[in-house]
């Protein structure tokens, strides 16, 4: 497991809602990865969950009484509002959005989110007729206003029976956006990023297309550990697993023309280009518009033309370009080959006959080769730590 929290100093703050249930399994995938996790409960919240539950979980003691005298951490709230590095409020009631966005601090929680300097995300849940109540309106946007971070509440049943807009999130949205939000002021702070990831398709007819086996992970992963260290991203993905995210704008593209039209759109405001993309190098020079019966057809011939070359299109002035070579022989060779005929500033190179290492594979093996030929070679490592490390490489080339 990537343990993208290591050392991280988070606490959970739980009201009382129904869905506090859900704060355990934050809690759990939290101090899995590594994070060091406290949690600071309500009096109303622990009528719904035990603040035993958590405390099994993240081995740690959880805060409720503002002035517990047998704490081991004198004044809780101030020692956690210091430490912190995130706070995450999930559930976030009506009750204690509203108290927040007007500074009262009556309980540990208001009291401890009031003295924090650290980010705070707020994850909303509550009935979806009081969500639309201009009043908690007001205050949510008091809150982003003041600098806080809000995520949801998503739409579906109530625990009224309703449906409506008003349920908590989903754990794995939460834990992605406090990487976003952890990751805000990377090394990469201030710099903006377009990846490539998928492979194109190009149609034959309105039935069939020609494309590859690229799975877009490595594309993807490039974008997420960007992303989680403080770069703006555009991802021009033709993969159908890549998902908005927050940190990474997504644009979904088919072909290698589509691809071709998004990159140079996004290449203007960016620093770096990345091109993880499996681009269809040939496709029919002519597309049927009524699919191709095989009635009466033994064998059938498709002309093909040369797609756009999009690394070599794209001339942008001081744009660091990075390219990808998926080779299955002479791997470093061909790779060099294409470093230099497109003027790239490194060339990431694989073997795709190893299927241990292999599109659908989470691992990758690469060459890192830089344009004076100098290689770093990365053994097999998740797909993830392979991409931070390219960054490492990358951050080198910034004057």
């Amino acid at each position: 497991m990537i343990k993208y929290f290591e050392n991280k100093k988070i606490v959970i703050g739980v009201t009382g809602s129904i869905a506090a249930y859900k704060s355990v399994d934050i809690a759990s995938q939290l101090t899995q990865r590594g994070a060091i996790v406290d949690v600071i409960m309500t009096e109303k919240a622990t009528k719904f969950v035990s603040p035993l539950s958590f405390q099994a979980i993240t081995h740690r003691k959880v805060v409720v009484d503002l002035y517990d005298p047998a704490s081991d951490m004198g004044m809780d709230h101030l020692v956690l509002a210091n430490q912190a590095d995130l706070f995450v409020i999930a559930p976030a009631t009506a009750n204690i959005v509203s108290k927040t966005a007007l500074g009262i601090s009556d309980n540990s929680l208001t009291a401890t989110l009031l003295a924090t300097e650290a980010p705070i995300l707020i994850c909303p849940a509550m009935d979806g007729d009081m969500f639309q109540k201009p009043q908690i309106k007001t205050n949510l946007d008091k809150l982003i206003e003041y600098g806080f971070h809000m995520l949801g509440p998503d739409e579906g049943r109530l625990a009224s029976g309703k449906v409506g807009k008003g349920r908590l999130v989903e754990s794995s949205e939460i834990l992605d956006m406090c990487r976003y939000i952890l990751g805000i002021h990377g090394d990469y702070e201030g710099k903006n990023i377009v990846v490539t990831s998928g492979g194109t398709r190009e149609h034959i007819d309105p039935v069939r297309y020609i494309s590859n086996n690229s799975s877009g992970k490595m594309g993807n992963f490039l974008a997420e550990a960007a992303r989680d260290r403080g770069a703006f991203v555009q991802l021009v993905s033709s993969s159908t697993v890549s998902k908005q995210s927050p940190g990474i704008e997504l644009k979904k593209v088919k072909t290698a023309e589509e691809m071709l039209q998004s990159v140079e759109l996004a290449s203007t405001s960016a620093d770096v280009l990345i091109m993880a993309a499996a681009v269809s190098d040939w496709k029919p020079s002519d597309v049927s518009q009524q699919k191709i019966k095989k009635d009466g057809v033994k064998e059938i011939s498709i002309e093909m033309v040369q797609s756009s070359d999009i690394l070599s299109t794209v001339l942008k002035p001081g744009l660091i370009k990075i390219g990808f070579a998926a080779e299955t022989q002479d791997v470093i060779k061909n790779a060099l080959e294409k470093l230099n005929s497109k003027g790239l500033d490194l060339i990431v190179a694989n073997d795709i006959s190893d299927e241990s290492i292999g599109f659908e594979s989470d691992y990758n093996s690469v060459a890192i080769i830089d344009k004076n030929g100098n290689t770093k070679q990365v053994d097999r490592s998740l797909k993830y730590e392979v991409a931070n490390l390219i960054l490492d490489e990358v951050l080198n080339l910034f004057d």
